[in-house]
């Protein structure tokens, strides 16, 4: 189930990327990484500073390229759609992180790791019929 790398050409020059797919809860983050172009993470058009308001979130972003140290070698761009802010930033780190071992195989091993391989499988849990939520019942009296 391996991939090549997609090219794509632009009217001034060649460029290749590396595509990757994030997802957790019901967020989904298409990650492309070029290798030419130093540095910048542009999230839905925006720089992901202005996307992501807190710096914990950035921190989150960041983690993967962090752990490569390859933080100013790439420029990313990324369409993220889905969920709430946070779960978008943890999709964007699994994405990234998928990414990188397309770019390199040995990247594997320590992104495997720090856990940033693994999708969060945690999902709100669907609403049963006859009850109020997923699990809580309606009141109830014996008499």
């Amino acid at each position: 189930m391996e991939k090549k790398a997609k090219k794509t050409i632009t009217k001034t020059e060649k460029s290749i990327y590396f595509e990757g797919i994030g997802r957790r809860k019901t967020s989904t983050a298409r990650v492309r990484i070029f290798n030419k172009g130093g540095g910048g993470i542009l999230v839905n058009e925006k720089k992901y500073s202005e996307y992501f308001p807190t710096q914990e979130l950035r921190s989150i972003v960041e983690d993967a390229l962090n752990t490569m140290k390859l933080l100013d070698k790439f420029k990313v761009t990324v369409k993220i759609s889905g969920g709430g802010i946070h779960s978008q930033a943890e999709a964007l780190r699994h994405g990234i992180a998928r990414a990188l071992v397309k770019f390199n195989a040995d990247f594997r091993k320590r992104l495997k790791k720090a856990g940033f391989l693994k999708r969060d499988p945690r999902m709100k849990e669907r609403r049963k019929f006859g009850l109020k939520k997923a699990r809580k019942a309606p009141q109830w009296s014996k008499r």
